[in-house]
């Protein structure tokens, strides 16, 4: 028996001008997801079975890019993705493209314990969520004001952009930021502050499991599809550890991110702090990222190479921490 734990993010990278208001909010959601997810290891659910929860809390507000809240494609329409793998025997699913699917991450979990695969996207995904039951929506649902109007910002830039919860005219903030840009792919972009969502969680049996969901990027592509559906990227789980990843999905896929915590926990016997540090010093190269992560010891971990990342963290033995910065 070991002690339990929970980590959960709101993305990493962060405008240093968020409003106040702004922080609190999204600190208070982090919040009640994590006593949401503590009073379920509490009642000794299963890892994977927190992870799901506290990811569908996470989605159905509106404050994070995840579901309701997710950020638009260049059409205007939101384009969803999810993992969720549960380190008990490596069990994993992921869904890409999905635009009425409630909650991403229920679909991926049902992909995972209904399917005979892994991994199900756009039509095949939607076709699988209705065959089984998952709850559908218009996608206007996952629409919101604030997210049309940084879409608007995009295209009048003509850029993608990681931030949709900058306020919405061009601040210094954004002039400083189009300077000196970053670059995605080696292609310039003008803002970065990505929010997908994450949980990880190690229940009092040393069961690891990690749930990812995102919206992905303000005016991506269509048929754009990130680190977070992508096991081993965005998310992983095994006996060791649990990982959740936020950032530059491009940069977090070439890294294959998640699972080289792992990988380096097993070949080079780091702890967990240790290997999350390794793995976002050395692994990302110019790309900008974060990730929490739990062990099978009952540890939890974060790390992130970009101003902030939003974050929360319990442990069995009463260490609870919600932070931004």
């Amino acid at each position: 028996m070991v002690g339990w734990a929970i980590a959960v993010h709101g993305g990493a990278g962060v405008d240093p001008n968020l409003p106040h208001h702004r922080q609190e909010e999204a600190k208070q959601v982090l919040a009640r997801c994590l006593n949401m997810g503590i009073s379920a290891l509490r009642s000794s659910l299963p890892a994977v079975d927190v992870v799901e929860l506290v990811v569908r809390e996470l989605e159905s507000d509106p404050v994070f890019n995840s579901g309701r809240g997710s950020a638009l494609t260049e059409k205007g329409t939101a384009e969803m993705e999810a993992s969720i793998m549960d380190g008990v025997g490596r069990r994993c699913g992921a869904v890409s493209g999905v635009t009425t699917v409630k909650n991403p991450i229920s679909l991926a979990r049902l992909v995972m314990d209904k399917s005979p695969h892994s991994y199900l996207a756009f039509a095949g995904a939607e076709e699988f969520a209705r065959l089984h039951g998952a709850e559908v929506v218009d996608n206007d649902y996952f629409i919101t004001e604030d997210n049309k109007g940084m879409l608007k910002l995009a295209k009048e830039a003509n850029t993608i952009m990681f931030d949709y919860r900058i306020p919405t005219v061009l601040s210094d903030t954004c002039g400083a930021s189009v300077e000196n840009p970053l670059q995605m792919n080696g292609l310039p972009i003008s803002v970065y502050a990505p929010e997908t969502v994450g949980c990880v969680v190690v229940d009092a049996q040393g069961r690891c499991a990690a749930a990812t969901s995102t919206g992905g990027l303000m005016n991506k592509m269509c048929g754009r599809i990130g680190d977070s559906p992508l096991i081993g990227a965005g998310t992983y789980a095994c006996g060791l550890c649990g990982v959740s990843c936020t950032g530059e999905g491009e940069a977090i896929i070439r890294g294959t991110l998640a699972r080289d915590v792992a990988a380096v926990m097993e070949y080079k016997g780091l702890g967990l702090q240790a290997a999350v540090d390794f793995v976002v010093k050395e692994r990302l190269d110019e790309g900008k990222a974060g990730m929490i992560a739990v062990s099978r010891n009952g540890e939890v971990a974060c790390g992130f190479n970009t101003n902030g990342m939003f974050r929360g963290f319990a442990t069995e033995d009463g260490f609870v921490e919600v932070g931004i910065w």
